[in-house]
């Protein structure tokens, strides 16, 4: 008898900011996109917030997760959430800022680790801090700490995240060869299922 062919996929779970707070965000960065070299910018079509990154991670585990994640799903209710200012990791990754109901974000972030941890899935263990990368550096040094400054006065518009995403990222398919993006399967917050 035939082995079954085992699909091993790369995934992430977040949540996407809706598309006025993208295009928002984008006004908001456009100049700053234009003016700095030695920075790969993500694009906005690709803006999101991770709530974990489980690298490979194959068909059996996949379907333990997903069953996992609709329960975490339903546990915890939509967030009121806003973008905010910018920072930076280092040299390496320029962010803005996520504001609003971050504990709550926290919580759900953390849940989701626990769920995939569950599945027997490897999990980031640094603490969780709320941000959506706007670039990350390339081979080229970059001072960031301009950027930051540009961004300091950005306030973008309230939104609630209502849906928690698993996403499977294709690196190298996206434009310039960065990563393309493609959710898989989505849950509603705080949706308990009859």
């Amino acid at each position: 008898m035939p082995r079954a062919t085992i699909l091993v996929v790369r995934l992430f779970i977040a949540l996407t900011p809706p598309p006025v707070v993208v295009e928002e965000l984008r006004t908001a960065t456009e100049a700053l996109r234009a003016d700095r070299s030695g920075m790969r910018w993500t694009g906005p079509e690709q803006w999101h917030l991770t709530l974990a990154f489980l690298g490979q991670v194959d068909d059996r585990a996949r379907d333990e997760l997903t069953e996992r994640l609709a329960r975490v799903a339903a546990r915890h209710p939509p967030l009121a959430l806003s973008l905010g200012g910018g920072g930076r990791f280092g040299d390496r990754v320029l962010w803005t800022r996520v504001l609003g109901e971050t504990d709550g974000l926290r919580r759900l972030a953390a849940s989701v680790q626990a769920a995939a941890r569950r599945a027997r899935l490897p999990v980031d263990e640094r603490p969780y801090r709320p941000h959506l990368t706007l670039a990350r550096r390339t081979g080229v040094h970059a001072d960031l700490r301009p950027a930051v400054t540009e961004l300091a006065g950005f306030a973008g518009r309230p939104w609630t995240a209502e849906e928690l995403h698993l996403v499977r990222s294709h690196l190298g398919a996206g434009p310039g060869g960065t990563a393309r993006h493609e959710p898989i399967d989505s849950w509603q917050l705080g949706r308990r299922e009859p």
